[in-house]
């Protein structure tokens, strides 16, 4: 893994219609024309932005026949999740544990307050 490679990840998950090709890949694999289908564009422009995410390493492609079929490849991401996103999901725990321990804890100053008066 270098850093050129999380680049051409970064750079397949900007496009929105990259995502929303991932996006229907995840439901399995699909046919260049199944992928094609949903979008208002042309088939040249679907398969532009399928051989960015082939590039990336986010697509695997098999022929079969004059067919191509697409599938999903998880592990690029998961790479950038790992490398990237992990640290950042702990310190966001930590934080929401933080604040609910806070907001358990008895408010014995505040009653005291309220007794009194």
């Amino acid at each position: 893994m270098s850093e050129h490679d999380d680049d051409l990840v970064f750079k397949a998950l900007a496009d929105a219609t990259r995502r929303r090709l991932l996006d229907l890949l995840r439901d399995g694999p699909r046919t260049t024309g199944e992928l094609c289908e949903p979008f208002a564009v042309t088939r040249f422009a679907i398969m532009k932005h399928l051989h960015a995410l082939v590039t990336a390493g986010l697509v695997l492609v098999q022929r079969r026949g004059r067919e191509r079929i697409n599938t999903l490849n998880p592990v690029p991401i998961r790479r950038i999740q790992r490398r990237w996103l992990r640290q950042f999901e702990a310190d966001a725990a930590d934080r929401l544990l933080d604040l609910a321990q806070h907001l358990e804890r008895p408010a014995t100053s505040t009653r005291k307050k309220a007794s009194r008066a």
